[in-house]
């Protein structure tokens, strides 16, 4: 079985999976970052047949959709590559970046470290800047029946990995929480570059949400 064709299957497993994801979380966003991945390859020397997979299997089973449970992704992911013909060391590479890939409140400290998990955990976090990250963050917060704003409760960007993945804050509160804190935790010099626009692009539309927000017409 060639690399092209594990790529494909796993391409097809992950959307079928996906199917009735949350919006933020579906088989568009793989997709997004699955692209945001194959960018960065263009500047980063890495192995692109592990940065590929594991940006297709990254969020395969988000645990804030599974009660908190990081194990279910990886899990996840280890059934559906047993099925298909890669190298074991391979496999468990993949696993690994899938285990270490999430921001978790800006906790997400480990003693696993490649080349292959700064590409895509910065080909995920991109897709949490800008104009997509705007709307991803919205949606979430209208999935989870979150105030939109709410001036009396403050954001804490600072809050412990814990109150982070059980926060039901105002969603205005996530861009200090994370989004705008993603500039400065990137990797690679190539995503720092398409991050500092992204973000820039957020300031801009917080400033002018307030504005209306205080009737600024």
């Amino acid at each position: 079985m060639s690399d092209a064709l594990v790529i494909s299957n796993t391409k097809n497993f992950v959307q079928d999976s996906l199917k009735d994801a949350e919006g933020g979380h579906d088989w568009f966003h793989i997709l997004r970052v699955y692209t945001n991945a194959k960018h960065l390859l263009k500047s980063e020397t890495a192995n692109s047949f592990i940065v590929e997979v594991a940006s297709l299997l990254h969020d395969i089973a988000d645990s804030k959709f599974h009660g908190g449970d990081e194990e279910i992704g990886p899990q996840k992911a280890r059934v559906f590559l047993e099925t298909q013909t890669i190298e074991q060391k391979d496999l468990e590479h993949v696993i690994k970046i899938i285990e270490n890939v999430s921001y978790k409140g800006g906790h997400s400290h480990s003693d696993f470290h490649s080349k292959e998990l700064e590409i895509v955990q910065d080909a995920d976090r991109l897709d949490a800047l800008g104009a997509i990250g705007i709307a991803r963050t919205f949606n979430f917060g209208g999935f989870k029946n979150n105030p939109i704003y709410d001036p009396s409760v403050p954001a804490h960007p600072e809050q412990s990995k814990k109150d982070y993945k059980k926060s039901n804050s105002p969603t205005i509160n996530h861009f200090y929480e994370k989004l705008l804190l993603l500039k400065d935790k990137m990797n690679t010099n190539s995503a720092k570059a398409i991050a500092e626009k992204r973000h820039n692009y957020m300031v801009s539309y917080l400033d002018q949400f307030y504005k209306e927000w205080h009737g600024e017409l």
